[in-house]
């Protein structure tokens, strides 16, 4: 049964039926979910949830289905982790890792948006999904299309990452490399969307794919036993995951939920890409365009399709925004990896490095809870690292071998000209 009413301009407030619509006809607003809260509030309960399997479908009454999902049956419901080895590290109280790098079945939040797209999609009877993407999503579609045998045209950045690239040709997509950056691609998608009849999840079905991001503000109240922390880091590239967190604790509060929403919302992005930070900085809502030029691929999106709002849900929690360099999102990726054995992406390394520095800013108290969100897997992004990395041992096979490479020293740094020939 769906709670969906149909739905709703952002801007001017006119409704629309459930249609494969994205734009207001109106304004140009761009149009979001419309549910009936009154509905869900009689009919979703704490008791309810909790008998569920422990996946973002636990919450389905909060997601824009008509019925029951048909991929991504098992995505989310990632783990949140208390990182009480980072926390000593950056001198906080109580720190919490909600780990989307471990999310099924590519390993990053996208499984989420995507799982709600394409069985969105299927409901309106496509036979054809598509996506513009700088990789994570690329990934999901490409998999999540592939278990249920429609077919996928997938439009990336030339330069993308190798791992990234990888994980969406296994899946036998067509993928087409532009040359160019993401902005360029994502003009190009629109263009492909008006005249092909494909479910391009990020655009001409956009209100539906971007509902998926709220399972993860959902399970975060959930594993903090129904309680919302006071200080939430989120990367943002287009900024839709930022406002959709927002949104889910939000509708908690309306639903009952949670008594009240305390909780300030932080936008992470990466130096050399960060024009809804910038705008944060200089406290206006004009987002000014940018070339991205940052190692943080998956969040270089230097004209933000969600930013205004992106910009509206840090202002209205009484958060803040901050950016990373490529050398701070490197050392953080390493941080993380050691103090708690979670290896995640650029992206989580720019969610790290922000979170770092407005602690020492004091802009994040130190005594308060913080939910750091880590939204992909460092195994798609290794070329990130791997200079920054010592070489291994290397012994012959007997002890002795190893006792005198021990008693000479630990791993050392690889010359930046030999890194690559070293491992491979």
């Amino acid at each position: 049964m769906s709670y969906v009413r149909g739905l709703k301009c952002r801007e001017c407030g006119r409704e629309y039926p459930k249609e494969v619509l994205f734009v207001c006809e109106y304004c140009f607003g761009s149009l979001e979910v419309n549910y009936d809260y009154g509905r869900i509030k009689k009919d979703l309960t704490k008791e309810v949830i909790l008998r569920r399997p422990k996946t973002m479908w636990r919450y389905k009454e909060l997601l824009p289905l008509d019925n029951d999902p048909t991929v991504g049956l098992n995505s989310g419901f990632t783990p949140l982790i208390p990182a009480n080895n980072l926390a000593k590290k950056l001198g906080v109280k109580e720190l919490y890792i909600k780990d989307d790098s471990v999310n099924h079945p590519t390993l990053s939040f996208k499984d989420r948006v995507v799982s709600v797209a394409i069985s969105k999609a299927r409901e309106f009877g496509f036979d054809t999904v598509a996506c513009a993407s700088t990789g994570n999503l690329a990934n999901s579609v490409s998999a999540q299309a592939a278990s249920v045998g429609l077919k996928s045209y997938i439009f990336i950045p030339a330069d993308l990452e190798l791992g990234k690239v990888v994980a969406s040709l296994i899946y036998s997509p067509c993928l087409v490399a532009v040359e160019g950056n993401y902005d360029e691609v994502n003009r190009l998608c629109s263009e492909i969307a008006s005249k092909y009849k494909w479910a391009f999840v990020n655009i001409n079905i956009r209100p539906y794919y971007a509902e998926g991001s709220k399972s993860m503000g959902y399970e975060i109240a959930e594993q903090l036993n129904w309680k919302l922390p006071l200080h939430i880091v989120v990367p943002s590239a287009g900024g839709s995951l930022i406002t959709k967190i927002w949104k889910s604790f939000n509708e908690l509060q309306k639903l009952g939920f949670v008594d009240s929403v305390p909780t300030k919302v932080y936008c992470a992005q990466g130096h050399g890409c960060s024009p809804i930070v910038t705008a944060i900085k200089e406290k206006t809502e004009i987002i000014k365009p940018v070339k991205p030029k940052t190692i943080a691929k998956s969040l270089a999106i230097g004209n933000p399709a969600d930013g205004y709002y992106a910009i509206d849900t840090v202002r209205k929690s009484g958060g803040y925004g901050e950016e990373a360099t490529d050398a701070e999102i490197v050392e953080a990726i390493k941080l993380l990896a050691k103090e708690e054995g979670i290896f995640t992406e650029t992206a989580g390394g720019v969610t790290l490095a922000v979170a770092k520095r407005l602690i020492e800013n004091k802009i994040i108290p130190k005594d308060e809870s913080i939910v750091l969100c880590i939204t992909g897997n460092g195994l798609k992004t290794q070329e990130a690292v791997i200079k920054a990395l010592p070489k291994p041992l290397k012994i012959r096979p007997n002890l002795a071998s190893f006792e005198e490479q021990i008693k000479n020293g630990t791993n050392q740094k690889i010359a930046d000209d030999k890194v690559i020939e070293y491992y491979i």
